[in-house]
């Protein structure tokens, strides 16, 4: 039985574990949660804390707790917790420890090697702390991986044609973008950039700030001082932050915030998306700045970038994936779990090493944005029918998102709702799959707001409802069906005519199959031949073993015996590279 390996995301802000299992990746939950706070804390007992139970703590007693140990990793420095003193490595050891027994309890078996994944910009002393961290915590670090790499992996499992990728990677404390090439198993990167002090800590700050600023307007109060409350108003920055996600507004309410005199004061404020976009839009600039000096190390141009990945908590604020459909003209993928995706690739290298054979990782998701129509512009004009995406191709199902439009006219007493399903940014270019009317509106100003929530589950059924926000009256319809054109006659009369167009479909799809195995063996060759001046002598006797092997293999047509070592190779290139 082979030895265990674990794929483990340690993050500036949170940590995650993943392994593999009958060739399926599983992020491992902990008490139901699959994330790790990357907090480290002491209790009044002296007992350890780590994740949640840590972060709770830090905004009362920030004196016996430590964050962000991840921007400390690879400096001759120490923090101070409960009055001791700690390196970087160890109290990175502690959250590793503590995910090395979520998984040990998870598989019943005791678990000594890790795949660790580190951001693509760590310097060599950074890479060697994080060894060093995972020695204290009993773990043999197998390899380091770059974590664009890892997110790479995910998306391109069983994929054989080569594609470039962008890897946008926001977090909570980081932000990395990388380009990739991606072919046949093999994850290249050619570019990065990155801000290790830029991610979604600072959005939930600017949140705060504008609480403070609320309190301060209203009441004449500084919050700062008080310790309890300036936790809540934390803790309730990071929820409209997470609710902004989905809907054009968030309520924050804090009942007995505080006291004045002896009268309770409580916190009510309501803040609007677009509010939240102007306020993280400096933030938000900065990652695009920083998207193309890494585009330019790679000596690319948008044009050039073929797919984009969505990495990180913080890439669910949905201007984010707006603004990179502006610089790029196409949809970024957001399938896989931003917050796990780099845990599960970590998992997905730590099975090849162990030389399990993985499949393709599979979500289900919408193939189609759906959306609706308003009045706009289109080329510069101004058009009534204006496509308004909401829910956005490729988002991962279930997926229920909202969006607030405002009425035309004076006095407007309906509105007539429709949706649509496609890309075209003419509405009446797409498919309209639903229409209804919303009557009996208040007699007001233009401007009246309305919300429109579409959600969408499982089995493709489209729940519809127009919301009037002043007066809570609603209207609904139910869309059965929504992701299927075709019904199943249609769809069977199609299927058979696509593969009459393709003849002898299994015997060409071998052909395609063999042909890429080749092209990935030379690639890989050629790979290993350009690292041949920096490696040591032991490693280029391996590497040129098995390119002997790999070119033995080629001269007589034997494609089943590549497979071998064409992975050990790509293995040693992957170590040298980490």
């Amino acid at each position: 039985m082979n030895d265990i390996i674990i794929g483990i995301d340690l993050g500036t802000t949170n940590s995650e574990v993943a392994i593999v299992e009958n060739g399926k990746v599983t992020v491992i939950a902990d008490n139901g949660h699959k994330i790790l706070p990357s907090f480290v804390g002491l209790d009044d007992n002296g007992e350890i804390l780590v994740g949640a139970s840590a972060r709770n703590q830090y905004l009362i007693y920030p004196e016996r707790t430590v964050k962000s140990i991840k921007r400390l990793m690879g400096q001759d420095t120490r923090v101070t917790m409960a009055g001791q003193a700690y390196t970087p490595q160890e109290i990175s050891a502690i959250i590793l420890k503590r995910l090395k027994a979520i998984a040990e309890a998870y598989v019943g078996r005791s678990i000594a090697k890790a795949v660790i994944t580190v951001p693509a910009y760590f310097s060599d002393a950074q890479r060697q702390a994080t060894r060093e961290a995972g020695e204290i915590a009993g773990l043999e670090v197998v390899r380091m991986i770059n974590e664009p790499t890892a997110a790479a992996l995910v998306y391109g499992a069983g994929q054989l044609d080569a594609k470039r990728m962008l890897v946008y990677d926001l977090g909570g404390g980081t932000f990395d973008v990388s380009v990739v090439n991606v072919q046949s198993g093999v994850v290249e990167v050619l570019a990065s950039h990155g801000d290790n002090h830029l991610g979604g800590d600072d959005f939930d700050q600017l949140i705060v700030e504008r609480i403070l600023a609320h309190i301060r307007q209203q009441f004449g109060i500084e919050v700062e001082p008080h310790g309890k409350a300036m936790a809540r108003i934390v803790r309730a920055a990071e929820q409209a932050k997470l609710v902004l996600s989905d809907e054009p507004y968030a309520t924050i309410e804090e009942e007995y915030l505080l006291e004045r005199q002896g009268t309770p004061l409580h916190l009510t404020l309501e803040l609007a998306r677009s509010e939240y976009e102007d306020l993280i839009a400096d933030h938000i600039n900065a990652t695009l700045d920083a998207t193309h000096i890494a585009l330019k190390g790679a000596k690319l141009i948008a044009s050039d970038i073929d797919e984009i990945i969505l990495v990180g908590g913080s890439t669910r604020t949905p201007c984010i994936r707006e603004r990179l459909f502006e610089e790029f003209g196409f949809e970024p993928h957001g399938e896989v779990d931003p917050d796990l995706c780099v845990a599960m690739g970590a998992a997905m290298q730590a099975a090849m090493i162990n030389g399990e054979d993985i499949g393709t990782v599979l979500v289900d998701v919408t193939p189609y944005t759906f959306g609706t129509c308003a009045v706009g512009y289109l080329d510069g004009m101004p058009y009534p029918y204006q496509y308004i995406p909401i829910v956005h191709k490729n988002s991962v199902l279930p997926v229920r998102k909202s969006e607030a439009f405002e009425t035309f006219t004076d006095n407007q007493r309906e509105v007539n709702v429709r949706i649509f399903q496609g890309e075209d940014p003419d509405a009446l270019n797409n498919v309209e799959i639903g229409e209804f009317l919303v009557e009996g509106l208040l007699d007001v100003p233009a401007g009246n707001i309305i919300t429109l929530t579409l959600d969408l589950d499982l089995n493709g059924i489209l729940h519809v409802s127009a919301r009037e926000k002043a007066s809570g009256k609603e209207k609904a319809i139910t869309i059965n069906n929504a992701i299927s054109r075709f019904d199943s006659g249609e769809l069977s009369s199609a299927k058979q005519r696509i593969d009459g167009l393709f003849g002898d479909s299994a015997e060409q799809a071998g052909r395609t199959a063999d042909s890429s195995a080749v092209a990935a063996a030379r690639q890989v060759i050629k790979k290993a031949e350009a690292l041949f001046e920096t490696v040591s002598a032991e490693d280029k006797e391996d590497m040129v073993d098995l390119i002997e092997t790999i070119s033995t293999c080629l001269e007589s047509d034997d494609e089943a015996g590549l497979k071998e070592p064409v992975e050990r190779l790509n293995d040693i290139i992957y170590y040298l590279e980490s």
